[in-house]
């Protein structure tokens, strides 16, 4: 089969460029470094020719109210791009969860992406992630004031990449679903033991305090980001993760 990997030379998009090539696929990894702007259109015709499927693994570069529109655009000239080409399947990446946090500007996005891809008129597939095992530490960043750690209790379960690259793959590589794959981690746990479990097993000086305030998260009820009953559950333990080498390289 050929596929056309638009953000081919991202976190996810690398991986999953390296996974289709090693199983002897045609792949045409795609994104501004080729020359393909998804926001002009410019390139998506010419990587498209003669794709049996496209995997959509753009991200906006901005995290605000802004990249509602990046989405809604790229979409747009993406499913125009893909009917004109005769593509077969159309494959994204969203977050589990994602429709039920309008608080946070870039979930409202994620799920503009996904209304755009639900109504266009190729046949897709929706993979819903739980939140990157690479993104604990830039979180914990995110509310650090010198050596303390601020963190809510919110409940989250973390996937390597690895294993989110390889559902991405599967979806590709089968029928479309007309609707969504769900996929986590196997392992559930307060966003703030979380904290403690990564700074456990890379000290730096810095301590998590528990604060339901603090952070993004903060905004979220519930376990609406832990995944559903029908979801796939990655293999992949986050303390395993945790002593592998050069994590978050990516």
């Amino acid at each position: 089969m050929k596929f056309t990997v638009l953000g081919g030379s991202g976190r996810i998009g690398t991986q999953v460029v390296e996974r289709l090539t090693a199983d002897g696929h045609d792949v045409v990894p795609a994104s501004l470094s080729t020359g393909v702007d998804v926001i002009s259109g410019k390139g998506l015709a010419q990587v498209l020719e003669g794709a049996d499927t496209v995997i959509n693994l753009t991200n906006s570069p901005v995290f605000d109210e802004t990249s509602i529109d990046f989405f809604e655009t790229s979409m747009n000239n993406i499913a125009v791009a893909a009917e004109a080409a005769g593509v077969r399947h159309h494959v994204i990446l969203s977050i589990v969860g994602v429709d039920q946090v309008p608080q946070l500007d870039y979930y409202r996005a994620k799920v503009a992406q996904e209304n755009v891809l639900e109504n266009a008129p190729t046949p897709y597939s929706i993979v819903r992630a739980t939140q990157f095992s690479e993104f604990v530490e830039p979180v914990l960043a995110m509310t650090t004031d010198g050596d303390t750690v601020r963190l809510p209790s919110t409940p989250v379960q973390p996937i390597a990449a690895s294993d989110v690259a390889a559902a991405v793959v599967r979806a590709a590589c089968g029928t479309p679903l007309q609707g969504i794959r769900n996929v986590a981690g196997p392992d559930i746990f307060p966003l703030d033991e979380l904290g403690r479990i990564t700074l456990a097993a890379r000290p730096d000086g810095r301590h998590v305090v528990t604060d339901d305030q603090a952070g993004m998260f903060a905004v979220v009820t519930g376990d609406v980001l832990t995944a559903p009953e029908d979801a796939d559950l990655a293999p992949t333990h986050y303390r395993d993760w945790l002593q592998q080498p050069q994590q978050g390289a990516r």
